[in-house]
């Protein structure tokens, strides 16, 4: 089974994380949550809590065959740690399936690994993508080579299925 990190911090989209996570630890895989601190307890925008298990000093993609990163607020944050956003290069770059819901597509394009490669998003940073250098388009879920990326909680069902697929 794989080894899967997700990439997490206060205000995320409370389903767009439990969901992939739960589906992901369903189907016998081992899911870490990296933020910004270990330890540190974070709240999605509807009051789900969470604690992450490990800090920037686990973000080493060859000890991961997965990144997910839930959408909401959260990948704000998420972009402005260096260790994080080296880690989702990383792992693009090593063709290892990197999955991106909603506004996490704010950390792909601050990975630049979305320049030449077609994507989706929650509409509202559809131009930071496309200044990113990504072909957007409005489709309930994308793949294009390591990238998985959707739009909202409404796409869960298939961007849970995308990832599993790409796992197998």
């Amino acid at each position: 089974m794989a080894r899967i990190a997700f990439l997490l911090d206060d205000v995320y989209e409370d389903s767009e994380f439990r969901v992939p996570y739960d589906r992901l630890r369903e189907a016998g895989h081992e899911v870490v949550v990296l933020g910004l601190e270990k330890g540190k307890q974070v709240t999605g925008k509807k009051g789900d809590q969470f604690v992450i298990d490990a800090g920037p000093d686990a973000a080493d993609a060859e000890s991961f065959d997965a990144v997910v990163v839930p959408g909401g607020f959260s990948p704000d944050k998420v972009r402005m740690q260096p260790e994080l956003v080296a880690l989702t290069r990383s792992a693009a770059e090593a063709e290892k399936p990197v999955a991106a819901i909603c506004h996490a597509g704010w950390v792909l394009a601050e990975a630049d690994v979305v320049r030449g490669r077609k994507v989706t998003s929650f509409p509202s940073i559809k131009t930071d993508l496309l200044n990113a250098g990504a072909d957007w388009v409005n489709e309930e879920v994308v793949l294009d080579g390591p990238l998985i990326t959707s739009r909202t909680p409404a796409d869960l069902d298939a961007f849970c299925a995308a990832i599993l697929k790409q796992l197998s």
